[in-house]
């Protein structure tokens, strides 16, 4: 049996905290894990300039209610679901997400969560364990499964190295740089067929 696990940021729906800077103009909210492979580092950064500038999660979650997937991307995951199990791997939160996920028809998500205090700041966030993209893909390994994974960013690159099969999707040129290894490809058909490809080599 075979498996294709997805990252959702910047594969099948735009990146949130880029959107959350566009709409509060603080730039250094655009900051990712395509800029920054420190996830800790990243996270206490973000929740730092929220606290000072005075946002809480009701204000990141007012804008995710006026996001939409990638186009073509509800498309790419139904046709994708027909063939394969399919788990998306993210370092995104459940607060963030579920409006998201509706729109792509609730496939399986494992992701972290935050929390709040009193005031509706976010006051600490909780990670499902380290490395739990990894992790995923290890212990689907570990239940007999081929697994192909698709990500874009530095957060993606220990999936796609413990996957059967690893493939980059639309990454940033310092990601390719430092990860050659991996085929790269920039829309959905050509995702599709990577993925295809990589199924029948690895076997199931």
């Amino acid at each position: 049996m075979q498996i294709v696990c997805l990252d959702l940021e910047g594969v099948l729906v735009p990146e949130i905290w880029i959107a959350f800077s566009e709409r509060t103009r603080i730039p250094e909210l655009r900051r990712t894990t395509r800029d920054e492979p420190d996830y800790d580092k990243l996270m206490r950064f973000r929740l730092d300039l929220l606290r000072r500038h005075g946002l809480g999660l009701s204000d990141i979650q007012a804008v995710i209610a006026g996001m939409r997937p990638e186009q073509g991307a509800r498309e790419f995951l139904d046709a994708l679901r027909r063939s394969y199990q399919v788990i998306i791997l993210s370092d995104t939160f459940y607060e963030f997400a579920m409006p998201l996920m509706e729109q792509l028809g609730m496939p399986t998500l494992f992701c972290h969560r935050l929390e709040t205090d009193a005031q509706g700041f976010v006051s600490a966030y909780h990670l499902r364990m380290p490395e739990q993209k990894q992790a995923s893909v290890r212990a689907l390994k570990a239940l007999q499964f081929r697994v192909v994974a698709a990500g874009d960013s530095y957060n993606d690159t220990a999936m796609l190295r413990e996957a059967h099969a690893g493939i980059l999707f639309r990454p940033p040129q310092n990601v390719i740089d430092e990860f050659p290894q991996f085929p790269v490809v920039r829309d959905y058909p050509s995702l599709r067929a990577a993925i295809d490809e990589a199924a029948t080599r690895v076997g199931g």
